[in-house]
């Protein structure tokens, strides 16, 4: 597994790209077999106490509306299926690289919520679901990067600034590399699929700008990802969102209308039953 950024203009910063941990290097290659084995999985999140802990708190949390409680990760396979437990360990997994920072938790408890969203609309078009669900996972972690790289500084910046746009202006002034391009940098590192990189790596002129830009090829996963912030930024502008950004990744704009509705009332239901 290759630690090199893929942006070479990165190589010159003296900004340091976090290593994959070994957990997730092996779940990654779990994932990628065609027969995935649900008991090979459970054993290699079992096998690490604290990643284990973890992933059940997340299980268990209003954020997935489970009404049992759930004992065991093979249990949580179950009734979540691999997908959503495999992603849950990567947010875990992905929490774990950086120090831990109170500054960090919004970011982190966004990336929850986004990867849920993301994960269960790719499902519902047709979209690699894994892809979806990593890059809402990975779309702010460069915020993550920057602030173990500047943890004095890289704080106030965060305050300072009231949008992502506002906020990469800021950090390319101040480190040469927004954390965008560093997001991307990671996911590259790490293995996700080029479709999760490029979303990762244009959300938020995507959010910015609802256009898609002509080097994004793969565009599936990045219409998900800006109608997934819609859905948890600017619910009312949710139906201009859609038939702005559908028609420029080849989606049909009433089925994605119609995916993003029924995930918002699924995360709803599953936050009333957490109250």
């Amino acid at each position: 597994m290759t630690t090199m950024p893929v942006d070479p203009q990165l190589r010159a910063l003296d900004i340091e790209i976090p290593t994959q941990p070994d957990v997730l290097v092996k779940l990654s290659l779990l994932m990628a077999d065609e027969d995935i084995d649900l008991q090979a999985v459970s054993g290699l999140v079992e096998t690490d106490m604290a990643l284990a802990a973890a992933v059940l708190k997340a299980v268990n949390s209003s954020l997935y509306g489970l009404r049992g409680r759930v004992q065991t990760v093979h249990q949580a396979l179950t009734y979540l299926g691999m997908r959503e437990v495999a992603a849950i360990t990567f947010e875990m997994g992905l929490r774990a690289a950086f120090p831990p920072a109170v500054e960090l938790e919004p970011v982190w408890t966004r990336a929850a919520k986004r990867g849920l969203l993301m994960g269960r609309m790719g499902q519902m078009l047709g979209v690699d679901p894994w892809a979806a669900h990593s890059a809402g996972l990975f779309e702010e972690c460069g915020k993550a990067v920057l602030y173990r790289h500047a943890p004095g500084h890289y704080p106030a910046m965060l305050r300072a600034t009231s949008s992502d746009k506002e906020l990469v202006q800021l950090e390319h002034t101040a480190f040469g590399v927004s954390h965008d391009a560093l997001g991307a940098a990671l996911c590259e590192s790490w293995g996700l699929a080029p479709a999760a990189v490029a979303s990762v790596r244009y959300h938020v002129q995507l959010q910015h700008e609802l256009l898609m830009p002509e080097a994004m090829q793969r565009r599936g996963v990045g219409a998900i990802s800006l109608v997934a912030w819609t859905l948890m930024n600017k619910p009312e502008a949710l139906d201009e969102t859609v038939m702005e950004i559908a028609p420029q990744a080849q989606l049909d704009e009433t089925l994605m209308l119609r995916a993003a509705r029924r995930v918002e009332e699924q995360l709803q239901q599953a936050e009333s039953r957490g109250r």
